[in-house]
């Protein structure tokens, strides 16, 4: 089968499967007792929600992925782990687990993808003016992978805060990734990367402001999961100097907001874990923008970033220029945000 139907298919497989699954999951949300009371001043919703929609997603990815990826080592590791990380979040979305267990368990999750091989062991050097044009990491690998998987999957699961966030931004990563995986000829990675966003596609018309249903941690797990441990497979692997951004700037919406929020805390003396109402979002609400105002702000943040991710894994001329000027652009946007914010 030609590799573009492939990915045509695979995607409206995942979509149709996960739109169709959507409802269902949201019946069993009910009877379960998974609903999202806003019962502090971090929820933007009014209302009681129905979560655990992130299962409809789950079940229209890997379905797509079983019946048209090729199941290598690699991507059998990654599946066991996202089994394991979507049961841990069934279980938190109906009984809400101490943040020790999630962790806990991330771990386990990440480890059975490492030892699948899925392994960050050798990068380019991100310092140009070095003698040594790759980094290796040697014994730090295990721990280093293990620390971008549960980093990426955290980070995904804080930004969804907003109707429509977290899976919008999710999706336009995975459609980053698989422009990525056509360029450099990578069949495998192109059809889960199409099968991830042809999955949140199909959720996204019930996440929209106003939702009728919330992925929950369900949902911002696996999608952090995925992109986290398909990245290391997809996107690690380019030794180019440029380069090594590539994997940091599909995520790096999620990624920067949960490392001010995580040092926001410590510098305020407070619990890095506990939740607050800092994160990016929440100032652009706090700005005076809607909901879909905001959540547009970091879709256009998180599509230009993924542009230049996109660009530097080309070889052309202008592509630290362009990544640059992406990453200043992307910065400002934030600078302006934060500064209003504290008038």
């Amino acid at each position: 089968m030609p590799l573009y139907l492939s990915i045509i298919i695979a995607m409206a497989a995942a979509l149709l499967l996960s739109l169709a699954a959507t409802p269902a999951v949201k019946w069993l949300a009910v009877k379960v007792g998974a609903i999202d009371d806003p019962t502090d001043a971090r929820r933007a919703h009014k209302i009681p929600t129905p979560r655990l929609g992130g299962l409809a997603i789950f079940v229209g990815f890997i379905l797509s992925v079983l019946f048209l990826a090729e199941i290598t080592v690699q991507i059998r590791g990654i599946l066991i782990g996202t089994v394991i990380i979507v049961i841990l979040g069934v279980l938190d979305d109906i009984f809400s687990l101490k943040a020790y267990v999630k962790f806990a368990v991330q771990i386990v999750a990440a480890l059975v993808a490492v030892f699948h091989g899925v392994l960050i062991e050798i990068f380019s050097n991100p310092f140009v003016f070095s003698e040594s044009e790759y980094v290796f990491l040697g014994i730090l690998s295990i721990p280093i992978t293990v620390l971008w998987i549960v980093g990426i999957t955290n980070s995904v699961n804080l930004i969804d805060g907003l109707d429509g966030l977290a899976v919008g931004i999710s999706t336009i990563s995975s459609i980053v990734m698989l422009i990525i995986a056509l360029m450099v000829a990578d069949t495998n990675v192109a059809i889960i990367m199409a099968a991830l966003a042809g999955a949140c596609m199909g959720f996204l018309p019930y996440n929209f402001n106003p939702a009728k249903i919330f992925m929950g941690d369900t949902g911002a797990l696996l999608l952090g999961f995925v992109l986290a441990t398909v990245s290391i497979i997809g996107l690690f692997k380019f030794y180019a100097v440029v380069s090594f951004a590539a994997p940091f700037l599909v995520v790096a919406v999620p990624l920067m907001d949960t490392s001010f929020a995580f040092f926001r805390r410590i510098f305020r003396g407070k619990n890095p874990l506990k939740p607050d109402r800092g994160h990016f979002h929440h100032r652009l609400i706090d700005l005076g923008l809607s909901q879909k105002q905001a959540v547009g702000v970091l879709y256009a943040i998180s599509g230009l970033l993924g542009l230049a991710a996109v660009v530097i894994t080309t070889r052309t001329e202008i592509r630290a220029l362009i990544l640059a000027a992406a990453v200043l652009i992307a910065a400002a946007i934030v600078f302006f945000v934060f500064r209003a914010n504290r008038k």
